[in-house]
């Protein structure tokens, strides 16, 4: 027989024991990101099996993960990446895990991103993305690596700017050398009418300007 009283204390019941799940869980999430700032491994550890998310996130939109990167701590990185971190999750900004592993040059984990399914292509809200960061810090080795993955070495972003002319106007001679390598054309022009060669001499950088002259002629 059905009895009302019963159905109420046990949807009680059960409302109060999912109360307390998530508080754990909400716990557990903010003890992870306290680990993760500090870098404290030990103790994002523990986080984890208290129930963390992997995928908790500061104010700003960040994971463990991101922070990681943030601060040149490989190790967390791939533990976090490991512990199951959306990989393609960004900060309010806009920027993934890929675009800082890009930008600091820390290839172990941008592989490891790609082999988990890192978007090459997403932007953030400076319109930049994993190429041009790395093109314009002159990490030659993630160029090289996200080539690889299938990016148009002659892929335009925005303001028609080139991985290629972000690398010349930065002087970053040899990820300009490894681009042309692949296949970037030198005579494509950004919104301006330049050319990686004009940005290169505004730049005053002479070996790149010297690598650029001479594709041009080539």
């Amino acid at each position: 027989m059905f009895k009302p009283k019963h159905f109420l204390v046990a949807l009680a019941l059960i409302g109060a024991s999912a109360a307390a799940c998530t508080a754990q869980e909400l716990s557990a999430n903010l003890a992870l990101l306290a680990a993760g700032r500090s870098g404290d491994e030990a103790a994002v550890s523990r986080a984890l099996a208290d129930g963390a998310s992997p995928n908790a996130r500061t104010r700003v939109g960040e994971t463990v993960l991101l922070i990681a990167l943030k601060n040149d701590r490989t190790e967390l990185a791939r533990r976090m990446i490991l512990a199951g971190t959306d990989v393609n999750l960004a900060a309010a900004n806009g920027v993934t895990p890929l675009m800082a592993a890009a930008h600091a040059g820390n290839v172990e984990i941008a592989r490891l991103l790609l082999a988990r399914g890192a978007d090459v292509n997403v932007v953030d809200r400076l319109q930049k993305n994993a190429m041009t960061y790395a093109a314009g810090q002159g990490q030659t080795e993630i160029v090289v690596l996200l080539l690889g993955a299938g990016v148009n070495p002659n892929a335009t972003y925005a303001h028609d700017l080139t991985a290629l002319m972000w690398a010349a106007g930065y002087g970053r001679s040899a990820t300009v050398k490894a681009l042309l390598q692949a296949g970037a054309r030198a005579d494509l022009k950004d919104d301006r009418g330049k050319t990686a060669l004009d940005i290169a001499r505004d730049a005053n950088d002479e070996e790149t300007v010297k690598l650029l002259e001479d594709a041009s002629r080539g």
